[in-house]
């Protein structure tokens, strides 16, 4: 088995599932409820910020009241002890990896967090956002949700290229492989030599480009990931 020094992982909406917040594609939930165009994009909150705010305000409910599964405690002990480097980067804004003492980048930002569309500052985010809230830094009427819409750039890319680029294995849990810049993210990885290993519930959109694939529930596979590589 190859040295492993260097390791990125990158988790998506699946990894929550089991804290028992929807993933985009489940039946009933929020997302369900919503066209990603009438609340997930710059151009819906420009054309109906109440309805905007009245949906991550709910999602902020939902996901303070939400506990970190088995898989998210995994991989926190994975950064406590694995003797290189492990650097978890996540699409989900849920907090969760958060709660269970990993550190994460957050490339499509978070809930708990409010942004000014005017001055780009950024600040704790109340339980209930509301249009027309005031910046506390310059005052504008113009605090939205700090999270990366469709059709906005991801936070944080240049460090995570980085990161992929000098990995050793790249491993992506509960993503979909459907939204770009993540989907390629290992393609990167496989450019720059790393293994790839996807765990998932089942297949996503980019099972072809993965080297390993562990199928199931996250909540079992992640550990037992975990496992292996801390032996």
């Amino acid at each position: 088995m190859r040295k492993i020094d260097r390791l990125v992982i990158l988790t998506g909406a699946g990894i929550s599932a089991e804290s028992g917040l929807g993933t985009f594609r489940d039946e009933g939930g929020l997302w369900a409820q919503h066209r990603i165009e009438d609340v997930a994009t710059p151009e819906a909150f420009a054309r109906n910020p109440e309805l905007v705010h009245r949906f991550y305000n709910a999602r902020r409910v939902q996901s303070a009241a939400a506990e970190p599964n088995a898989a998210h405690h995994a991989l926190a002990r994975l950064q406590s002890e694995f003797p290189g480097e492990v650097f978890l980067v996540t699409q989900n804004v849920d907090g969760l990896h958060e709660k269970a003492g990993a550190e994460a980048i957050h490339m499509h930002g978070a809930l708990s967090r409010a942004l000014c569309a005017t001055c780009d500052h950024r600040w704790e985010a109340p339980t209930e956002m509301q249009v027309g809230e005031l910046c506390p830094a310059c005052t504008a009427p113009t605090a939205r949700p700090d999270i990366v819409w469709f059709g906005e750039i991801p936070y944080h890319m240049e460090h995570i290229i980085g990161a992929l680029q000098t990995c050793d294995l790249f491993a992506a849990i509960g993503t979909s492989g459907q939204v770009y810049p993540a989907a390629g993210f290992v393609e990167e990885a496989r450019m720059a030599g790393a293994a790839t290993v996807e765990l998932n519930l089942r297949d996503s959109d980019m099972s072809y480009a993965f080297d390993d694939h562990i199928t199931g529930p996250a909540s079992k596979t992640v550990p037992a990931w975990v496992d292996r590589l801390l032996a």
